[in-house]
């Protein structure tokens, strides 16, 4: 609920036709997802590289270090995003890796604090 000022001169601009807010209203920060790449046995590490550093604008050496991480853990961490984002970035990947006939595949996991 918008409250509005009390002061007489400040409730309601009539010449202007705005109203005036007692306090700025509380604005959440959206829930970040973190975007996975899942490990298989088919797809070349290069690929994986070229996909960090073409979709997340990682350096060779920072998507290097994420492909070893998806290839001796199974999955590993590309960004992290607001939701919209994430599954936007988890979508290119997939369509990507489908355009290059490789079974990459990614999803989108809530961030845990």
């Amino acid at each position: 609920m918008i409250k509005l000022n009390s002061s007489k001169d400040n409730e309601l601009d009539r010449s202007s036709g705005t109203l005036v807010l007692e306090e700025d209203p509380q604005v959440k920060e959206p829930p970040m997802y973190q975007v996975v790449l899942l490990n298989d046995d088919y797809t070349p590490m290069e690929f994986v590289v070229y996909i960090l550093q073409y979709i997340f604008n990682h350096d060779h050496e920072k998507a290097t270090q994420i492909m070893m991480a998806v290839h001796s853990r199974g999955k590993g961490v590309c960004g992290i995003f607001p939701k919209e984002i994430a599954e936007m970035k988890s979508h290119e990947i997939i369509k990507m890796a489908q355009a290059h006939e490789h079974p990459l595949m990614s999803e989108i996991e809530p961030l845990t604090d």
